[in-house]
């Protein structure tokens, strides 16, 4: 079985591809806090909202025209894709504009960058987890636990 192709999985490794590439941002800009006219980076974030839609509609046998899912009892939640929405991969760095600017031009804080590294190891730490409840749910689901 190749996980890939689950979407639940590529979701996962999409926004932890993000979490990782913003982190190395974050660092960038920790290490150059003295740097004379440096100005602090940050990534967009993507609509992971949308990443969602794009891939329940190409989940399309699960599914009817327009997005909306095949319920085969009536007590199943509906849910359609016209719920979700966002943007198409790839990552853009952007000046991310600080609290204050040095007298060097200098515009990383460091409380600043901290809190974002922090958010973004919170965040990673939530995917993880994800992940390896969803590998645990497949090796119950084969019997391989």
């Amino acid at each position: 079985m190749d996980l890939r192709q689950i979407p639940l999985f590529s979701l996962i490794r999409e926004k932890m591809s993000w979490l990782s590439a913003r982190q190395t941002v974050l660092s960038q800009n920790i290490a150059n806090a003295d740097t004379p006219g440096f100005d602090a980076q940050d990534l967009t974030r993507p609509d992971f909202g949308r990443l969602v839609a794009r891939s329940m509609a190409e989940a399309a046998p699960v599914s009817r025209p327009g997005g909306q899912a095949l319920v085969s009892n009536p007590q199943h939640i509906a849910f359609s894709t016209a719920t979700a929405a966002g943007s198409a991969r790839g990552f853009k760095e952007e000046d991310a504009p600080g609290w204050q600017v040095s007298p060097s031009g200098n515009s990383v804080v460091l409380e600043e960058q901290m809190m974002k590294v922090a958010e973004t190891v919170s965040e990673y730490e939530v995917a993880t987890a994800l992940y390896s409840k969803g590998i645990g749910l497949i090796k119950t689901a084969i019997g391989k636990v």
